[in-house]
């Protein structure tokens, strides 16, 4: 049968089902691949309501062939962005498609063409849908599951996208870790970390699970200030943080975080993620009737961890604090029988960070590009 290519914009609830469903259909033979789970797609796309939409707009796309679902794009307008960088640049986000080429051209032709209605002049991605959340395309390490809130795709994503005048801009890395590296770790880290309790009275301490909502809330406002240098990083917003900061109190291990206070004053924070993964595999990505008790009972059975996050206020980001933090996390994620850890996200950029994973030892797993492109008129 002949080829019949139409892209359209999401508009009707079969557009909405087909457009979830596809991942299913795509990767049905992929073992690596983790379902997401669905309600919270559901949101960030803006099917349902979620803070992110409210200083953003989005417009998805599906492409058919002789009717049938085969691809899917979203193109994003984040004002936030554009106002902290005085830019007027689109994003694309949540891009699945089958391996032909007129599918993706034809869908980016659709995002591109919606984002230079709205007075766009650049484009990035793919960001689900920014920063704060699911971020760019696997290029490297396709061997393995990715760990929990990481993206997956197929090889041939890459050469789809470029085809279509896309070029890199930033790569970000997995580095992976093992416990038995432990005992091996570069003996100038540790000089570190006791250096710092030697020159500043230096508490470290689990989030307090009497106060847990007021610690979460804690640990997204250093979040926020710790990383205004960061490239491309956009604050939460206060609905942001409030909606987050519900989520991640039914999914944080209290002993698989840290606040670190110096004086008394919290400056710094470490956060641990069980890598729910599995289990979102084993329910197939629904919550709801039953899949929420899965998450939450059997949690004790995960041995794996995602160290997604340990940040420091500005003024106090030579010193080191990140380590601390991570080695008070040390023990407990022994205690509670984790095996490995991912520390993900890392930029390219971000030297310092890279150098000390690779200085203790930490083995770079997975590289996840971010694409630009300039939309000519």
């Amino acid at each position: 049968m002949a080829e019949n290519i139409t892209i359209a914009a999401v508009a009707s609830r079969k557009d909405r089902r087909d457009f979830m469903g596809l991942l299913w259909q795509l990767y049905r033979h992929d073992p690596n691949w983790i379902p997401p789970l669905r309600g919270n797609q559901e949101e960030l796309v803006g099917f349902k309501k979620h803070p992110f939409h409210d200083d953003a707009e989005v417009r998805c796309f599906i492409a058919r062939n002789n009717g049938a679902i085969c691809g899917r794009i979203v193109a994003i307008v984040n004002h936030a962005h554009n106002r902290r960088y005085s830019e007027k640049r689109g994003f694309f986000g949540f891009f699945e498609a089958i391996d032909n080429s007129a599918v993706a051209k034809g869908l980016f032709k659709a995002a591109e063409d919606w984002l230079r209605e709205k007075g766009m002049t650049d484009i990035r991605g793919p960001v689900n849908p920014s920063l704060n959340y699911e971020v760019g395309l696997l290029i490297e390490g396709f061997d393995s599951p990715p760990t929990f809130m990481m993206t997956y795709n197929p090889p041939y994503y890459e050469p789809l996208i470029t085809a279509c005048g896309y070029e890199k801009i930033e790569d970000l890395f997995a580095f992976d870790a093992d416990v038995s590296m432990l005992p091996t770790l570069d003996p100038k880290l540790q000089f570190v970390v006791e250096e710092v309790k030697r020159r500043f009275r230096v508490n470290v301490r689990p989030m307090n699970t009497k106060k847990f909502a007021e610690e979460v809330n804690l640990f997204l406002d250093i979040y926020n200030k710790s990383l205004v240098g960061t490239w491309g990083f956009v604050p939460l917003s206060a609905g942001e943080v409030k909606h987050m900061s519900q989520s991640l109190k039914h999914l944080l291990v209290p002993e698989l975080t840290t606040i670190v206070e110096v004086d008394g004053k919290p400056v710094g924070a470490g956060l641990g993620l069980l890598d729910f993964n599995p289990l979102i595999k084993k329910i197939n990505g629904r919550l709801f009737p039953l899949g929420f008790l899965t998450l939450l009972f059997k949690k004790h059975t995960i041995k794996r961890i995602r160290l997604m996050s340990t940040n420091v206020l500005p003024e106090w980001q030579k010193w080191g604090l990140g380590l601390v933090a991570l080695e008070r996390m040390q023990p407990a994620a022994l205690d509670f029988g984790i095996t490995h850890g991912e520390f993900s996200w890392v930029l390219e950029s971000n030297h310092l960070s890279r150098k000390t994973l690779e200085r203790g030892g930490a083995r770079r797993a997975k590289t996840y590009r971010i694409f630009d492109k300039k939309l000519i008129p």
